[in-house]
């Protein structure tokens, strides 16, 4: 749900949280319960400048220390072997 600032002519700026389908809804002010009229608040939004950039333009290198094991073969030996290994 959004949030939708509202700004009553004698209080001043309050926010309503309402579903989409109810932003044409008039919004009453908490403290003197007048009509408030909608303010219009952009999105906010993060430009690529502003985005945190990596220090370093080497990658990372990363050391296995041991191999990983292959994993053992297992057989079936019955009539059902979709149940291997139970």
């Amino acid at each position: 749900m959004p949030l939708y600032e509202f700004r009553c002519d004698k209080c001043d700026v309050f926010e309503v949280w309402r579903s989409m389908a109810e932003f044409a809804n008039p919004a009453y002010c908490p403290e003197c319960n007048e009509q408030g009229k909608r303010v219009f608040s952009p999105l906010m939004t993060l430009s690529r400048s502003q985005v945190p950039k990596k220090v370093s333009s080497e990658p990372n290198l990363v050391k296995i220390e041991r191999e990983p094991k292959t994993p053992r073969v297992q057989y079936h030996s019955g009539p059902r072997p979709w149940m291997v290994g139970h």
